[in-house]
């Protein structure tokens, strides 16, 4: 099984437990809340009537949400569970400026171009190759439009899983295979599944976008993650979360938005 099919089983099983967990609080969201957090917010600025790509969109919360706010989204995402998910969810909330499409990132050739392109938090992971991201990126792009892209940093996966040691390197030199029970949004839910994954410096990240003639605008480096979803967490103040003992010392997430001339 190749890490595509892999990769696709563990997003089908886990979007099931997902779509019932606390975590991403669907009842909540469904009544009016925004699944999207104040770092991206900032950087997306007004987006009414903006055209919106979202890679890798899971089961189309922040998708939904910028379709609340009046732009126009198209939610790509590998797992044909989270799009039927999420293509559902767009019916029941009577959204008919939003769609989805069951599609991996690198295989992505839709005859349009978009004001922006988003991505965020536990994405680029996924992906072996970023110059083939930056590229897709850079072809749905319109000239004077904007990538927003916020991710974990990757010093948080050099770690183990409870923090106590370094496993991994900071460099994308190997694949990571793992066996995981549970999931982050439901660490007692009954699936267990095989994914691999890759670690991307931020000089990777930047020198791909840099490599399609992407200007970086802005970039920004955070010490906590605006979800909780790792192991050892404290939260230092309301949806902000620390690692214990690492409280203020390691750089949990960054942001950086990039122009196309």
């Amino acid at each position: 099984m190749d890490y595509l099919e892999k990769n696709r089983n563990s997003w089908n099983q886990r979007t099931l437990y997902h779509l019932k967990s606390d975590f991403y609080d669907l009842e909540g969201f469904l009544k009016g809340a925004s699944s999207l957090k104040s770092i991206e917010l900032e950087l997306l600025g007004d987006v009414k009537d903006k055209s919106i790509l979202h890679l890798q969109c899971h089961f189309g919360q922040d998708s939904l949400s910028l379709a609340r706010m009046g732009a126009w989204v198209t939610g790509v995402d590998l797992s044909d569970i989270a799009i039927y998910s999420a293509q559902s969810l767009a019916v029941q909330m009577n959204l008919l400026n939003v769609e989805f499409i069951c599609s991996d990132v690198y295989d992505l050739r839709l005859n349009q171009q978009f004001d922006l392109v988003f991505t965020s938090y536990g994405v680029i992971g996924w992906l072996p190759d970023l110059d083939m991201w930056a590229e897709i990126i850079a072809r749905h792009l319109k000239p004077g439009g904007r990538l927003v892209f916020v991710e974990f940093h990757p010093v948080i996966w050099m770690f183990d899983e409870k923090f106590r040691y370094l496993q991994y390197s900071y460099f994308n030199r190997e694949a990571i295979e793992e066996v995981s029970n549970g999931t982050y949004a439901d660490q007692d839910a009954p699936i267990t599944t095989e994914t691999v994954s890759w670690n991307h410096s931020l000089s990777e990240v930047m020198g791909a976008l840099l490599k399609q003639g992407l200007q970086i605008q802005s970039f920004e480096e955070f010490d906590y993650s605006p979800y909780d979803c790792f192991s050892e967490t404290v939260q230092v103040e309301p949806g902000k979360y620390q690692i214990h003992p690492l409280e203020g010392k390691i750089p949990m997430a960054y942001a950086l938005s990039a122009l196309k001339i």
